[in-house]
């Protein structure tokens, strides 16, 4: 329901971390209620007597950790949007696998929280009009930093063995996902792959070239050779899916 508040779930280990992290919650005016758990068990406790609307959860805890919790979660027909919150930025790929959507660092500051529940309200939206959010994000090291960049901002992905170099307008960024992950998982967003070791996204496509019998494509200014083996692919895609004016 448009205006509701958000009933959150916290969970961590760490009693003041815990006491922290809910009293934060309750200063913005999005959160209705907060629940606090001490472990992942007591956590899926909490969700089997209550509904949940969003949980910020901490990863490194004894027995069930964050992430095994998160697991548990994604297999269920419908659970909450999860954040998770940590000290540690060595699981990022994680929460991009778990698609989590936000991933907070410890001491938690008051403009990532809230930029966290705007994600979280963005999702739960989504989830109750039957429609998946319009775009993704994607955790990213920079200078030890974990930074989101949106999917639609990516205009190409290049292979870089286990890891994937996402092109954006202005920079690009490492991570730790192959390049066939982000195929299969974008693949619904506009993304193709041209090449064994590069995906574009088709509405960043402004040209398409054809050479002796060599297709290419021109992606936010840069050219992208088509291998044979992709190219009626690509064409097809590009005939059924209209491109909205792909350079912004």
């Amino acid at each position: 329901m448009p205006g509701a508040r958000l009933k959150a779930l916290v969970v961590d280990d760490e009693l003041p971390a815990l006491e922290e992290l809910g009293y934060l919650l309750r200063r913005d005016d999005r959160i209705g209620e907060v629940v606090a758990a001490n472990s992942g068990a007591n956590a899926l406790r909490a969700l089997e007597r209550e509904p949940i609307d969003v949980i910020f959860l901490d990863i490194r805890m004894p027995g069930l950790t964050g992430v095994d919790l998160a697991r548990v979660l994604a297999r269920f027909k419908s659970s909450p949007p999860v954040v998770f919150v940590t000290a540690y930025d060595d699981h990022a790929v994680d929460a991009f696998e778990l698609n989590a959507v936000d991933y907070l660092l410890k001491p938690v500051r008051g403009n990532r929280l809230a930029e966290a529940i705007r994600r979280a309200t963005e999702a739960i939206g989504g989830a109750r009009g039957g429609e998946a959010p319009d775009d993704e994000t994607i955790p990213v090291e920079l200078g030890g930093v974990t930074r989101f960049v949106n999917r639609s901002a990516v205009r190409f992905v290049e292979a870089h063995g286990d890891y994937a170099r996402l092109h954006t307008k202005d920079a690009s960024h490492l991570v730790r996902v192959p390049l066939s992950t982000l195929e299969e998982r974008w693949r619904d967003a506009g993304f193709v792959r041209i090449h064994r070791s590069l995906l574009i996204s088709v509405r960043h496509v402004s040209e398409v070239h054809l050479e002796g019998g060599r297709c290419s494509v021109l992606v936010g200014g840069v050219r992208l050779q088509v291998s044979r083996r992709h190219t009626r692919q690509l064409r097809d895609l590009l005939v059924r899916q209209p491109r909205p004016g792909g350079d912004s």
